[in-house]
């Protein structure tokens, strides 16, 4: 019930310069029993920032009236990663095996007019966020990836998100699984 309201989140984006660096944020007013009202749209091209350094930035909102003020920073960051499963094999077999059937999913339902649906996968913990390459024209997609997150909370959730990347709009989501750390 604001026309100007106030945020002040902090997220944490984990990027990989091959993928590209424009983030695509959209506003929205949030009705409760109606359909939610589209504001506006803005984008921030990561690429024409300076690394180690804080940038104000007031975002006028396309397609809407008003503007963001963000403040973002490009940093260096090892706590987070993604690595190759096939690099770093788990040692025990046995215990590689067990990961890969209890949280393997092995079904993306295909959304995609034509062919086969394009999936990625976003990985959260927290305020960590991590991307997947996509594999395209794929219903039964492998990533093998090794995802590596500080764990500050042993009561937080972790939550893998599938979509099917589609170039001409944003990415139409596919499925979720919610995995509560201390049942791992």
């Amino acid at each position: 019930k604001t026309l100007n309201p106030q945020w002040r989140e902090q997220f944490d984006f984990h990027l990989y310069e091959e993928r590209g660096g424009i983030i695509d944020i959209t506003v929205w007013d949030k009705d409760a029993g109606k359909k939610d009202d589209f504001i506006g749209r803005c984008q921030v091209d990561l690429s024409t920032l300076s690394k180690e350094q804080t940038h104000k930035l007031e975002m006028p909102l396309e397609e809407g009236e008003g503007y963001l003020v963000l403040l973002v920073t490009l940093t260096a960051s090892a706590a987070v990663t993604i690595s190759d499963l096939s690099v770093n094999l788990l040692e025990d077999q046995k215990e590689r095996e067990e990961i890969l059937k209890r949280y393997f999913i092995n079904f993306v339902p295909n959304f995609s007019l034509i062919g086969k649906s394009d999936p990625f996968c976003v990985v959260e913990l927290n305020n960590d966020r991590l991307l997947t390459h996509t594999v395209y024209k794929n219903l039964n997609p492998e990533w093998n990836k090794i995802f590596t997150f500080n764990i500050k909370d042993i009561h937080s959730v972790l939550e893998v998100t599938v979509y099917d990347e589609d170039r001409d709009r944003s990415a139409d989501f596919l499925g979720k699984v919610a995995i509560p750390l201390l049942s791992v």
